[in-house]
Order: C-alpha cells, then structure tokens, then sequence
C-alpha cells in the first residue's frame, strides 16, 4: 500500500522499525519515533498515538512489468545498485534467489496469526476496499475470471477492473453505471469498458475516462492489495463484511 506522508500540511519521512504485529510491518516517523501501523497508516506506540492521526491512502497497481510498459513507456525505474544491498537482492519474485521466494510460495507465515478466516487459503491474493466503514475483499483468482465485477460498499457504487493474469486490479466509482468489457485499446494496450448506453470507458490510472467526452470521468477509488490473512485480521476493526464471490 501507499500512503501520503503529509500530515496538516507538514510532511514526515518514515522508517522502518523491524518490528511486526500480527505479521505486518510496523514502521515509525523520524521526527516523533512513533510506531506506526503499516496496513491501516494509523500511529499505534509513542507520541502520536491515539491521536486521531491517519495517513491518507493513495491508489496503487500491483501488476506486471510488461502490462505497466505497455500503457506507460515512459515510466522510470529506481537504480538497483544503491550500495545498500547487493544486486541479488533485487532479483524477480519468481527467482530462486528472491529473498522473498520461499515465503511468497508456502502457505505458512512465518510467525503465527491467530485470527484467520478458512473460506480462503491463507496467502490467497485479494483487492481490498473500505468505504463509509464497510470493507470488502474480491479474490484475484476470482477477478481473473470475471475481469469487471459491479458493485456496491458502504452506498457508494464502484466497479472493479482486473487483467486476466490476475494482476493489476483497480477500483473506480461507477455512480449509476453497468459496465461491461469490451475490449484492449490496439495501440497502447489499454482496457476499455462500455456501459449499458454502449458508450466506451478507456481505464486510466486516476479514472475511467468516457472517450467521447473526456472530461466525464470516474475516479480511482484507494484498495490494498494484500494476502488474505493481512485483510482479514485489521479490516475487521471497522467491519466484518467481506465478499467472496
């Protein structure tokens, strides 16, 4: 996930801490050495705690290279030789030698979490949302299938788009609208949807974008992409509503 870092107009820099709760990271501000929550951006130890402060979330695309280069040529990478880290430590999810590769493909977590929900394997791929204090998960696996998914959280409609590799799943306000998919844009590869007045919607990053009317657009609405076992224990703080499929 990705968060803000601008807090009444000041922007704090952040760390990570090294320490986990419930398997998740908890990371801290370098001007207060509070600890804070990196699945809800909620200071939790320290200064700021109980405050009332929270990191407001940003939309973000968990998707491969190839899909992200098609639509975005331009796009600038950081530099893997930082000095901090050998070059190995950068290698893809899916080599051997990924730090992360054992974890990433074992169904176990390292350390125990004790609040778990069966209906999905436990390091099963979702795309969560919290609206007006409902929350929802749509499995990957599940979007893989369906590719568009309408819906509704919390009364607001939304629209959920997905490739069908299973990456890359983004959420949209959808107001009164039933989309469908329709087909990929031929030059850039992008997706485009129509709705029931077989008007076509081109999906961008920040909207859906009408294209014979550029300015009407529907916004990105901000999800998590997480393990199952993530979204399950913290979301249910403010809601224990969870879709399936």
């Amino acid at each position: 996930m990705v968060y803000s870092t601008k807090i009444n107009g000041k922007v704090l820099s952040f760390g990570t801490s090294g320490m986990l709760y419930h398997s998740n990271k908890l990371m801290y501000d370098r001007g207060t050495k509070s600890l804070w929550h990196q699945f809800l951006g909620e200071p939790v130890v320290g200064h700021l705690a109980d405050s009332g402060t929270k990191l407001d979330l940003i939309p973000v695309t968990l998707t491969t290279w190839i899909d992200w280069l098609a639509i975005h040529p331009d796009t600038t990478v950081l530099d893997i030789k930082t000095g901090v880290y050998p070059i190995t430590s950068y290698s893809p999810e899916d080599d051997l030698q990924s730090i992360y590769f054992r974890y990433r493909n074992t169904p176990v977590t390292i350390f125990p979490v004790p609040e778990r929900a069966d209906v999905l394997e436990t390091k099963s791929q979702v795309l969560g949302l919290t609206l007006n204090g409902k929350s929802i998960a749509y499995p990957l696996e599940l979007l893989s299938r369906r590719l568009v998914v309408n819906d509704t959280l919390g009364g607001q409609d939304l629209v959920v788009v997905a490739t069908d590799r299973g990456v890359g799943a983004r959420a949209y306000q959808r107001k009164t609208h039933e989309f469908s998919l329709l087909l990929t844009g031929p030059e850039d590869g992008s997706l485009i949807l129509t709705d029931l007045n077989d008007r076509r919607w081109r999906v961008e990053e920040d909207a859906l974008v009408l294209l014979e009317d550029p300015r009407q657009r529907l916004l990105r609405l901000p999800s998590r992409a997480s393990y199952w076992f993530g979204w399950y224990r913290f979301p249910s703080r403010y809601s224990d509503l969870c879709w399936l499929g």
